[in-house]
């Protein structure tokens, strides 16, 4: 039950209540295909979920099973039958590398007897760091660096990642051919797109070089010669839709941003709250998308206190300063100055993998007294919103939200509690 006494207990339940509902543990038993008659069954995966994900597999599945998963650093589960190794994220390093290379290998040769169980969630397009031939790693980490601080959306960025990999893009499908390949996911992107769900190893691809190559151009992007040269030849591309080796492929989404929408507002009627989903794929600047937000609190939108806004997607952030804080922050820090003390609108900004960014925390909380509490510590808001500087001044407010990995991902999770009656206290 959410506590509806206290505004800031409120909004961290709808945030506990939208997590669980993504939970490997509930999402993924319901959806295991039955075992090969004859063949093997092999288990391979990546992102921030993948060992939660390998266990729930594990534990409802009494047949022989192999394979291997990688998983962000800080993300592993212990698991018996597949081995799960930890890599960086968001940049990727030599394990990521090592370990998408040993994927690959795993199911390579197969016959059409063979079952693949991929399992993916959000973080795998980095995790699964197996560079294309003639590009080095340490050319796929500077792109990546770059595309991150350019304020490109997550299909941007994946679409230059899918012809940069040897994985990426539907090669490990391809690979894989023609054993049956089903594909499990918690879907962390906008609009949950098979092809761009941790870069598409399993999906038919779409997207060209030549898009790539006008995402590199628009983002002004200055990439290593080898990167060029391979955008340029465009001789190797991703498998298309019709592709015959793509053709044994199927994916499930297992959870998604919008049913853990629907979980915030199950628990916000529990609380008689009532609750608003302005929608589960919003994307855009996080400071822009906070101005949007801060109005449909101002104008109630559409629901008389007190009410709670609802949404999902995933923001982006152009890094033009020195400071530190992920999109959730910087999303919470813009809202808090466009409400600018609004009484009785409280906010929660998280993402649901439990770290922001490359931050500690998941996100921060907001309420009437943020500004005012700020500049008694002689902190400036706007100075530290134009630095990217959000994380900075919720921890001296004592108002990060701090879970640890939650090893799940249905991306950013923001409510915005207009509170009618409730008391001002957070």
């Amino acid at each position: 039950m959410t506590d509806a006494s206290s505004p800031r207990a409120f909004l961290l339940g709808l945030f506990r209540a939208a997590v669980a509902r993504a939970d490997p543990a509930h999402c993924i038993p319901p959806h295991l295909p039955r075992s090969p008659p004859k063949g093997r069954t092999i288990v391979v995966g990546a992102g921030k979920a993948a060992a939660a994900m390998a266990r729930a597999v594990e534990l409802n599945w009494p047949h022989p099973l192999c394979g291997l998963v990688v998983t962000r650093d800080g993300h592993g589960v212990d698991c018996a039958r597949i081995e799960v190794i930890e890599a960086a994220h968001p940049v990727p390093d030599e394990r990521g590398l090592e370990a998408s290379r040993r994927i690959l290998g795993m199911v390579t040769g197969l016959t059409e007897d063979d079952l693949v169980i991929c399992l993916l969630s959000g973080g795998a397009s980095s995790l699964l760091a197996f560079p294309a031939s003639g590009i080095t790693l340490a050319d796929k980490q500077g792109v990546t660096r770059a595309l991150l601080q350019s304020g490109a959306r997550i299909d941007e960025i994946n679409t230059v990642r899918k012809h940069l990999s040897a994985i990426k893009g539907g090669r490990l499908a391809a690979a894989a051919y023609p054993a049956r390949i089903l594909t499990l996911a918690i879907s962390d992107v906008p609009g949950d797109d098979p092809a761009t769900i941790g870069s598409g190893p399993t999906a038919a691809d779409p997207s060209t070089f030549a898009e790539a190559r006008k995402i590199i151009e628009r983002y002004r992007i200055d990439v290593p010669a080898s990167v060029a040269a391979r955008l340029l030849d465009a001789q190797d591309e991703t498998p298309k839709p019709g592709d015959r080796r793509v053709s044994r492929g199927e994916m499930i989404i297992v959870a998604r941003s919008r049913d853990s929408l629907d979980a915030a507002a199950e628990a916000a009627r529990e609380a008689r709250i009532t609750p608003v989903i302005l929608g589960d794929a919003l994307e855009g600047e996080a400071r822009q998308c906070a101005i949007f937000h801060a109005e449909a609190a101002r104008r109630g939108a559409a629901a008389a206190p007190p009410a709670v806004l609802l949404s999902g997607g995933e923001t982006t952030v152009t890094v033009r300063g020195g400071g530190r804080g992920g999109r959730n922050a910087e999303f919470a820090l813009a809202l808090a100055l466009a409400l600018d003390g609004a009484p009785g609108i409280y906010a929660i900004a998280c993402d649901t993998d439990g770290i922001d960014g490359t931050e500690d925390n998941a996100g921060a909380l907001v309420d009437p007294t943020t500004l005012d509490r700020a500049r008694t510590l002689n902190l400036h808001p706007q100075q530290m919103l134009d630095d990217n500087n959000s994380y900075e001044l919720f921890k001296e407010l004592g108002d990060l939200v701090v879970t640890g990995p939650t090893r799940t991902n249905v991306n950013d999770f923001r409510a915005i509690l207009i509170s009618g009656k409730l008391g001002r206290g957070s």
